[in-house]
């Protein structure tokens, strides 16, 4: 139904809209089958407000997909504040992740992942998680988790292909604690598959490891170097060195507890 106040009727006998002056009804040939003469037809401010409208629902459903992603994603919710903009500094490795995501077009065509390798303690696992949030913010399908959750689970599940194409379908898996696995030549035969698989996939890989590189390019057991060369095959090594980030937390956390509690230093 049309506003009046913010309508007028234009010499050609026309309603037209008082804002953007453009008319809200056409006159239609005399000899049009329907025998009307006049049609409606939006104005401008009706054709903004509805292009706004759609714009609207589009991004609330693309939010509830997003917040879908995630949750597939991750298995702890603390993992979502783990982002660019909540980083402690912008270092070196932390400037690459976020290249990677923008040029993620590219790196998915391409299937090239990161393996992020250094020191206990000292970001790996957040940076990936960072590049994972970020990703996630563009609807792209991200899941991460760790090698031994991978053996569990296919250890547990009665659909094991179901769960390996899982890990196939999504357009970036990220692997964690490479190196923590068990040794056992089943669970080893199972990150192979899964490495493997995903290989095939022609997907990107990101994985994160306390090794030292020099042991990965240098493991003696077969089984071991099987994976590592897939790995390595997929993925560029990138050094993630530094302080470790988890003394520096536990320090922090007995300084607070000694002031609460009255303790001296």
């Amino acid at each position: 139904m049309m506003d009046k106040e913010k309508t007028f009727i234009g010499e050609d006998g026309l309603i037209y809209c008082s804002v953007c002056k453009e008319p809200k009804q056409a006159w239609l040939p005399e000899n049009n089958l329907l025998g009307v003469r006049i049609r409606y037809r939006q104005c401008a401010c009706e054709r903004d407000a509805n292009a706004m409208k759609k714009a609207e629902q589009e991004e609330k459903e693309r939010r509830v997909q997003i917040a879908r992603n995630r949750r597939i994603c991750f298995d702890e919710v603390a993992m979502k504040n783990c982002t660019f903009a909540n980083a402690e500094e912008m270092t070196p490795v932390i400037d690459k992740a976020k290249k990677y995501v923008d040029n993620w077009d590219k790196m998915k065509q391409k299937s090239k992942g990161l393996l992020f390798w250094g020191p206990l303690g000292t970001g790996k696992s957040y940076v990936a998680t960072c590049i994972a949030n970020a990703l996630l913010e563009r609807n792209v399908t991200v899941k991460m988790t760790n090698f031994n959750t991978i053996v569990d689970t296919m250890f547990r599940a009665e659909n094991k292909a179901e769960y390996m194409n899982e890990l196939s379908c999504c357009s970036l898996l990220i692997i964690d604690e490479l190196g923590l696995e068990r040794s056992s030549e089943y669970a080893l035969g199972i990150i192979f598959d899964i490495i493997d698989h995903r290989y095939r996939s022609g997907k990107p890989l990101i994985t994160t490891t306390n090794l030292p590189l020099k042991e990965i390019k240098g493991e003696p057991n077969i089984d071991k170097r099987r994976i590592y060369d897939r790995i390595l095959e997929q993925c560029t090594p990138i050094l993630v060195d530094g302080k470790n980030k988890r003394e520096k937390t536990v320090k922090e956390n007995m300084s607070y507890f000694k002031k609460l509690f009255g303790d001296k230093e």
